[in-house]
Parts: C-alpha cells; sequence; structure tokens
C-alpha cells in the first residue's frame, strides 16, 4: 500500500506533500484543478515499480520511467512536465509498505531521470486506472492506435487497461458447490478468499444485471444478462455507458489482473452512474478496500464525498482527503469532519437556497 506522496513543480502541481494515506483515498476539486494529473503522476510510478524486474525485462527502471511518462502525459516531450512558472526542479517521491521510491527532472532536461532512489522490492502485483470514459466501446482503436501504429492519442492509462482486459477469466472462485464452504468458520477473513471479498464481487456482477465477455469468433464485447436461466446478449453499443465501467472492474477481478494487493485509480466514478449505482459501487469498494486493495479516486461530485463520508463514519475508516482550495490543496480525513471546499460550499448553498424557497 502506497503510505505517501510528495510532489514539486510537477506540471500543474506545485507542491503536495500527502502524508498517511489509507486503502480509500479522495481527492478533490474543480475542473482542471490537477485531481487526474495528480492520479496519473501516481499511477506512472506504481506502474514503473511493477514493470521493473517483472518476468525477464532486462529494461532499467529510469528507461521504464520515462517511457511510462510520456506515453501517460504525452506532452511534447517530458521535460515539459517541469513546471514552466518555476525554476527549481521537478520532484517525485513516495513510500510503498515504508520503501521510498523517487526522483526528479531537472532543468534544463537531459532526457533523464536524476536523484533515483528505489528501495521498492519488485512488485508481482497490478494496479489499474480505470478513466472517467468506459473504453469497451472503442477497445480494439486504443489497441490498433497504440499497439500497431504507435500513435499519440490514447494515453497508457487506457493502454493498459485494455491490455488487462484482454486476459480471459478462469472459473469463478466461489461457485455454488463451493459456496457453503466459505460459510463455514474455515474461510479466510481476509483477501480474495474471504467471504465479504466474494460477495462483493458478486454483487459487481448483481449491480449491473450480468457480465461482460469477448467473444473470439467475432472478436467483440458482448454484455451477457441471464434470465429465466436463459442467456441474453447484447452489443456494446446497445449497452449503457454506466453498466460498461462497472463491469470492467468486475472482468478485471474475475480474470485475476486485480488481487488484494493491487491499487486502484478511478477518475470520476460518478459519470455514467445514476446515484442509487453510485451508492451501492462506493459500497462494493469499501468492501475491496478492507481486504487489501488501495484506491485513489478523483472526483467533484458532493454525492461521492458525501457517500464517503458515511461510509467513514459507519466503518470507522480512515478515508484521507486532498482537496484543491484557492491556489493550495489542504489534507483532511472523513473519519473525522467533512472538508471544506467549493464544491461542498455549492451544495450547501442550494439546499439552503431550497429551504429558504420553501418557507416562503
Amino acid at each position: 500500500m502506497i503510505n505517501s506522496v510528495q510532489l514539486k513543480n510537477f506540471g500543474p502541481l506545485t507542491e503536495i506533500d500527502w502524508q498517511n494515506l489509507g486503502s480509500i483515498n479522495l481527492v478533490i476539486g474543480n475542473n482542471g484543478c490537477g485531481k487526474s494529473f495528480l492520479l496519473k503522476a501516481i499511477y506512472s510510478a506504481v506502474r514503473t515499480l511493477e514493470d521493473f524486474k517483472r518476468g525477464d525485462n532486462p529494461d532499467r527502471p529510469d528507461h521504464i520511467l520515462l517511457n511510462k511518462l510520456f506515453w501517460t502525459f504525452q506532452a511534447e516531450g517530458v521535460g515539459n512536465l517541469v513546471s514552466s512558472s518555476s525554476s527549481t526542479d521537478l520532484l517525485f517521491g513516495l513510500t510503498l509498505d515504508g520503501h521510498k521510491f523517487s526522483y526528479k527532472l531537472t532543468k534544463p532536461f537531459r532526457n533523464a531521470i536524476d536523484g533515483w532512489i528505489n528501495d521498492v522490492p519488485p512488485r508481482k502485483d497490478n494496479s489499474i486506472f480505470l478513466p472517467a470514459k468506459e473504453i469497451l466501446s472503442f477497445y480494439h482503436i486504443i489497441l490498433k492506435s497504440r499497439q500497431q501504429d504507435q500513435l499519440l492519442g490514447f494515453d497508457d492509462t487506457y493502454l493498459d487497461l485494455a491490455r488487462a482486459l484482454q486476459i480471459s477469466p478462469g472459473k469463478d472462485f466461489m461457485d455454488a458447490a463451493t459456496r457453503e464452504i466459505w460459510i463455514s468458520d474455515n474461510s479466510p477473513k481476509s483477501g480474495c478468499g474471504s467471504w465479504d471479498f466474494q460477495q462483493a464481487t458478486s454483487n459487481l456482477k448483481g449491480l449491473i444485471g450480468g457480465e461482460i465477455n469477448y467473444d473470439e469468433t467475432t472478436n467483440r464485447w458482448y454484455f451477457e444478462h441471464e434470465e429465466f436461466n436463459k442467456k441474453e446478449r447484447y452489443a456494446m453499443g446497445a449497452t449503457a455507458e454506466g453498466i460498461k465501467k462497472i463491469a470492467v472492474l468486475d472482468r478485471l477481478l474475475k480474470n485475476g489482473y486485480l488481487n488484494e494487493n493491487s491499487i486502484i485509480f478511478i477518475d470520476e466514478p460518478e459519470s455514467t452512474l445514476h446515484p442509487e449505482a453510485i451508492s451501492t459501487f462506493l459500497n462494493i469498494i469499501a468492501i475491496l478496500a478492507k481486504h487489501g486493495i488501495q484506491f485513489f479516486i478523483a472526483s467533484h461530485s458532493y454525492f461521492v464525498i458525501k457517500k464517503l463520508f458515511l461510509i467513514a463514519q459507519e466503518h470507522k475508516l480512515s478515508i484521507p482527503v486532498l482537496s484543491k482550495e484557492g491556489e493550495s490543496w489542504q489534507q483532511s480525513n472523513l473519519l473525522h469532519d467533512f472538508p471544506d471546499n467549493p464544491i461542498i460550499d455549492e451544495s450547501i448553498r442550494l439546499y439552503e437556497q431550497e429551504v429558504d424557497l420553501a418557507f416562503r
């Protein structure tokens, strides 16, 4: 699990020192404040640590990172990530399970990573970035554009997700024959084998009313819904975008790409989901987080903030919040209080306006 993150002069992010991170971490702020940028900066670092020394990969970590930064941010050059308004270097650091990882990009940039520190043991687990938009509708376009044509356009968060979806799921961990076994006292208390972890993944399928599957004969994704013991198949174009977004997480849990040590970055979970689905989705995230998966969520939805606040209170769960207020970032925790932020202020103002109109 990531314990802390530090950035300085990283694009629009002037300076951030985010400490005491938890299993669920929330970044809030208005559009364009740098929420997604921050998630991508952390994601690039974690993916570098995951690719380094994986299998027979001979690449040096600094080369992996440079490539990851270029294809994730797709600036004209990696050196453009260094804040133009500052005369000092770009600095990035994080601790993962107590181990330090950091680097810097100097000005002027020489296409090299400086100040490299990596005490993090090679990771066998996978992180993933779930963008605000679903990707199944243009899955093949992503793969062709990046893998075959090697064109800018779809960044690495999209490519990594498309590649992860290519893995075919195995048999569901908890089928009908073994369900009763996991109810017994012998079931694992934590991790993928625990009862409520399996129940949470089952609830994902229930939330969307089915699952996505890839037909290798037609080379197309389909949404499959079972009704009256009969499977109905729907084309992706006829499937709601919100269903497709949640179905992607369901697929990655079933195909083994994600496990209890994974880190999941979610950009705007509220996008294309109705309030009830958002609430259920966040409840499922809370259960998965309880068993080891770490989440970084970026949002500008009052509904998401309020629901996570209620989850923090109900489960006594620390949910650190990084909130953009004016030119600075403020830290708070939903376990202790509601953050002071323009998003919340506007929601309260509308509520007060509604009350005022009701009593006129």
